[in-house]
């Protein structure tokens, strides 16, 4: 499968692999046209007629929510840095306790089809709108272009394809794919797609979980000691590896888990899925269900993790090409040889496929919804015309994310989806809390805090180490690096809430106590939420 081993010795076969991947995409796109015969109104595009259960809508939420960083990175990240490397998938987990407590339930109550329905519910509508959808757009460009870079990054992977011509052109099929998925299927055929990979996603990795456990008797324990054999460090077992070096390292890694944390409770394509469901309850099930799963996958990557290092070794895993991204593929081939590494390869590109359908979809609503029918039409456009719009908008961020994804090859990446997460929680967490439970919360408050966290969270991370300054950088042959941390939900997130909290309280204006007052009781008993299913 590598290109280290198609140099030297051929290990798996490209053609099975791209076999599995195009009999995925022939399943999905039957299905993808069989949910867009039902695509009649904006609530069917955009929400999927609200006509999923809280068990699908949950499985889609970890369908979209378990990236190809979730599978490739987390598993590379535990093999190489052992303890520090789960870190992150605690992380992950973690945030959708904030997001169940705090945001689902609330945000299907109060919203229709986007997140700006609930920031604008009780202010000033234009502003508001703006801002959230131009909030909305940076997060989904961001992590679309992460995404799209890793679709060319793991073809060199997982298809033995070495050539940046190679790697272009299967940036521009999952591209075409991405966009006929949406343009065709709308939420629904999004949706659809979404618990397929999630099953298929789960399902190989519990496969490979208890095939790992297998070769060591089922015990955690000689598995765990087999990696750290192999790594030839102990401290892979411990605490510190990568973070808890320096003073700098303690901080960075407390920046990170706040931008994990919070971010996922403000991510745009997560919180759009609480819309496709019929009411409020069946939008907690949905998380409960989705904490669940991912839980479950967190808990394997573990042990491929571990399983990977010690199979495999730190060192082939760091030399193969994709470095830590190849723990995953490299596991499967030692495991089970040209058949599961397919499998797994058609995995890891049917997960691409999911989130950038996902992303796309949040992207066009988001414009259409907030900007063309709120804004630039004055609430006077038709469902009609708004469907219209949003499938052009596809079509130019499709095009948009295929020429990014291109031009991010060979890239660090890595920054992109940082940011994604930063903004996530700079711009919108902040305003979704004080829109959701502060009375005072005001216009300029709320216009303040989303531009301020998505400026200050872009800002800092152009004058961080991972864009330039380091041989790991985006551009290592400059150096503006005068903000020493990685992340920057340190400083953004905690400026966000002062921006939003001083903009209400400075603001000469007076919001509408009744909206106020209907919002408050939308959101917490779901009384009056059933008027915003129509357009």
């Amino acid at each position: 499968m590598l290109a280290a081993a198609a140099e030297k010795t051929t290990v798996g076969n490209p053609l099975v692999n791209i076999a599995i991947f195009v009999a995925f995409v022939g399943v999905t796109l039957v299905i993808v046209l069989r949910a867009s015969k039902n695509n009649k109104t904006a609530a069917d595009y955009y929400a999927g007629g609200r006509s999923f259960t809280g068990t699908q809508n949950g499985t889609a939420i970890a369908g979209d929510y378990l990236s190809a960083a979730s599978f490739l990175g987390i598993v590379g990240a535990i093999a190489i840095n052992g303890y520090d490397g789960f870190l992150y998938s605690i992380g992950f987990l973690v945030a959708w306790l904030v997001a169940l407590l705090l945001v689902a339930e609330l945000l299907r109550n109060t919203g229709k089809f986007t997140m700006a329905d609930v920031l604008s519910f009780r202010l000033k509508q234009r502003p508001v709108r703006i801002a959230a959808a131009i909030s909305t757009l940076a997060v989904c460009v961001f992590y679309l272009l992460a995404q799209m870079a890793g679709a060319g990054a793991l073809v060199s992977l997982l298809l033995g394809i070495d050539s940046k011509a190679g790697q272009s052109l299967v940036i521009v099929i999952v591209g075409a794919l991405m966009i006929l998925y949406v343009l065709v299927g709308g939420m629904k055929g999004t949706t659809w797609v979404q618990i397929i990979k999630a099953c298929l996603l789960i399902a190989g990795a519990l496969i490979m979980t208890v095939w790992t456990l297998a070769m060591f008797g089922f015990n955690f324990s000689e598995l765990l000691g087999k990696a750290a054999e192999v790594a030839g460090n102990p401290e892979i077992l411990n605490p510190g590896m990568q973070y808890g070096k320096s003073e700098t390292s303690k901080l960075d890694f407390i920046s990170l888990a706040l931008a994990l944390v919070l971010g996922t409770a403000g991510l745009p394509h997560v919180l759009m899925r609480f819309y496709t469901v019929p009411t409020a309850k069946e939008a907690r099930k949905s998380v409960v269900w989705a904490i669940w799963l991912i839980g479950a996958f967190y808990l394997f990557t573990l042990v491929l993790g571990f399983g990977a290092g010690a199979l495999i070794g730190p060192d082939k895993i760091k030399a193969a090409p994709g470095g830590v991204n190849s723990a995953a593929p490299l596991l499967a081939y030692e495991l089970g040889g040209t058949l599961l590494l397919g499998l797994i390869s058609a995995v890891a590109f049917a997960t691409i496929l999911a989130v950038v359908a996902g992303l796309t979809i949040t992207a066009a609503a988001s414009f259409a919804h907030d900007v063309y029918a709120s804004v630039i039409s004055k609430g006077k456009s038709t469902p009609e015309k708004e469907m219209k719009v949003a499938r052009r908008t596809v079509l130019v961020i499709g095009v948009f994310a295929i020429a990014g994804g291109i031009g991010a090859q060979g890239q660090n990446v890595a920054f992109l989806v940082a940011l994604a997460f930063a903004v996530a929680a700079s711009a919108n967490l902040p305003t979704i809390l004080y829109s959701l439970f502060w009375k005072g919360f005001k216009t300029r408050g709320a216009v303040w805090s989303m531009y301020g966290g998505l400026g200050s969270a872009i800002l800092l991370i152009i004058f961080s180490p991972v864009f330039s300054g380091a041989a790991t950088s985006m551009i290592p042959s400059i150096d503006i690096s005068i903000f020493p941390l990685a992340n920057p939900g340190l400083v953004s997130i905690p400026l966000a809430f002062l921006l939003g909290w001083l903009g209400s309280i400075t603001d000469p204006g007076s919001e509408d106590p009744k909206k106020a007052a209907e919002m408050e009781v939308r959101s917490l008993t779901g009384v009056g939420a059933e008027k915003a299913v129509d357009h």
